[in-house]
């Protein structure tokens, strides 16, 4: 299963290798053209099938390969390591999480001082960083530098699995879900009249940094960026907080803090979802970025929508979606597509 690779493999920002292996070898054999920019962004490009030898409009199609997750800074006489977050990463959360260090996937665990140890003002606050190290059974400092480097990545040590009724827990749906739906896309042979440019973006979570480059190579006539976004369907938060909610169907943005998105594609995604009876819901948070937000402002401007999938505990050793949700986002984004040839671009 293609959700299940991608959200256990090894992408932490700039070190998305192993991720841009496994679609690499997912998509090769359904588009024209395939490679990886200087940057390390995937760059798959479909044609369409006229026989009129024109290219068409050029539709890109964006979602993000890297995870939030550390970086080894330091390495302790003790053999314990030192490191550094990568992308938005709480500290409330770390503590005795199970971790992979580096492309070997040494285990380890975040480890803290023990409660029975602290001083009570201590014992009073969350973990800041500088609290935390990671354990991963080196006796002293030689033997942790035999099987760790200054520099290596670390991810959550956490498996794909369903859960529930039709739910499905893992790492880095934020962002292997838009990964996988864009792959999925490609797959289908559906001989649409443009050129798709299916792209699949480094180092978002440190500022989508990759999404820059690639759109001012290519420079589509619009941009769609498939995301996983914030759901706080959960006890604790107030209703009008939710942002997005579970099995309510594919999350379309009007507004965020990078982005202010193109009315005329948001509503063509409004009206081929009701067309054909595919629900959605509008992402009520405003907060927060997506790729969408650099693409936009390429060049002379790019006209530019998100379009995500509902996540539960984004940004943290595990979440939660709705398989429905996936597979309403899939069929979204396929009719969207399917409107252009019927209809032409909505800009």
């Amino acid at each position: 299963m293609l959700l299940k690779a991608l959200t256990e493999a090894f992408g932490v920002s700039g070190q998305e290798h192993e991720v841009r292996n496994i679609l690499r070898d997912h998509v090769r054999s359904h588009c024209d053209e395939i490679e990886t920019d200087s940057i390390g962004n995937l760059i798959a490009i479909k044609r369409p099938t006229a026989k009129d030898g024109k290219d068409g409009p050029k539709v890109m199609l964006a979602a993000h390969m890297d995870e939030i997750g550390l970086m080894i800074t330091y390495i302790e006489k003790s053999g314990m390591l030192r490191f550094y977050p990568v992308g938005g990463v709480d500290p409330r959360v770390l503590v005795s999480k199970q971790v992979l260090v580096g492309r070997d996937r040494i285990p380890g665990v975040i480890g803290a001082k023990p409660i029975h140890l602290q001083k009570r003002e201590e014992a009073d606050k969350p973990f800041e960083l500088e609290g935390l190290y990671i354990d991963i059974g080196a006796k002293d400092k030689d033997e942790a530098e035999k099987l760790v480097k200054l520099g290596d990545g670390v991810v959550f040590a956490t498996q794909y699995a369903e859960i529930g009724s039709g739910r499905a827990k893992a790492k880095a749906f934020d962002d292997r879900v838009g990964c996988a739906i864009i792959a999925e896309l490609l797959a289908q042979d559906k001989g649409w009249s443009f050129t798709l440019q299916a792209t699949f973006t480094v180092q978002e979570e440190v500022g989508a940094r990759g999404a820059q480059v690639a759109a001012y190579r290519l420079e589509p006539d619009l941009a769609i960026v498939l995301e996983g976004t914030t759901a706080s369907d959960v006890p604790g938060s107030k209703e009008h907080q939710y942002s997005t909610r579970l099995g309510r169907g594919p999350a379309l943005t009007r507004t965020d803090a990078s982005l202010v998105a193109d009315m005329r594609i948001v509503r063509r995604l409004m009206e081929v979802a009701e067309a054909r009876g595919i629900p959605f819901q509008m992402r009520e948070l405003t907060g927060g970025g997506t790729d969408a937000g650099r693409i936009h402002l390429i060049r002379e401007g790019i006209p530019a929508a998100v379009v995500s999938v509902p996540t539960r505990y984004i940004h943290s050793p595990v979440a939660v979606i709705d398989k429905k949700d996936f597979e309403h986002t899939l069929a979204l984004v396929g009719a969207f597509l399917d409107s252009i040839d019927e209809r032409g671009l909505p800009c």
